[in-house]
């Protein structure tokens, strides 16, 4: 499937619902990561230190990243709610082993149903782009740097004063079935 469908499909399927959605980017969602938040996310700075740490970050290299904002999936722009679609490659074991390190926050996702489907899709989700590399995270780093800035958009939004960010899990690629799988909990939250 060509990059971008998933999410195509989902926004498109929101707007037939009624829900409009833009892509968004937030300056405190950064190439820098904890090393670029503002002090009013204070609470979330050591857990992401310690996720980034035990994802073998190298923290000299990630502390003089740019701070371009990370690009992020969507937002509903009259609650300010990020909404990110997950596809196979986020469901990866270094991803699992983040939510060991997550605080007492609000959360827009199950943390247990997200476990399971890193548990039962990280043997594939694991070999995606294995060998490719990433800043502050080295050769074969890609997929760590994923699940820390994963773990960086989770506990940082509400941090920033949004409401949880909502994960909706499309690990089969498919958007609008994402989408139709969790109307009830997106009209929920957007309400």
């Amino acid at each position: 499937m060509p990059v971008g469908d998933c999410e195509n499909a989902f926004v498109e399927a929101a707007l037939a619902h009624g829900i409009r959605l833009v892509r968004y980017k937030k300056p405190w969602l950064n190439q820098q990561g904890h090393f670029g938040l503002p002090d009013t996310a204070s609470n979330v700075a050591v857990p992401l230190e310690r996720i980034f740490a035990s994802l073998g970050g190298n923290p000299a290299e990630q502390s003089v990243k740019r701070t371009t904002p990370l690009p992020g999936d969507f937002m509903h722009e009259s609650t300010g709610t990020l909404i990110e679609v997950d596809e196979a490659q986020h469901f990866t074991s270094f991803r699992l082993h983040t939510f060991s390190f997550y605080p007492d926050v609000p959360l827009g996702f199950d943390v247990k149903e997200y476990s399971s489907l890193c548990r039962r899709h990280s043997q594939s989700a694991d070999k995606y782009r294995r060998a490719k590399s990433a800043a502050a995270f080295g050769v074969g780093g890609r997929q760590r740097q994923r699940a820390y800035y994963d773990a960086l958009r989770d506990l940082a939004t509400t941090a920033m004063g949004h409401p949880p960010l909502i994960r909706i899990p499309a690990p089969d690629g498919n958007g609008k079935a994402a989408f139709e799988r969790n109307l009830e909990r997106l009209l929920n939250a957007l309400a």
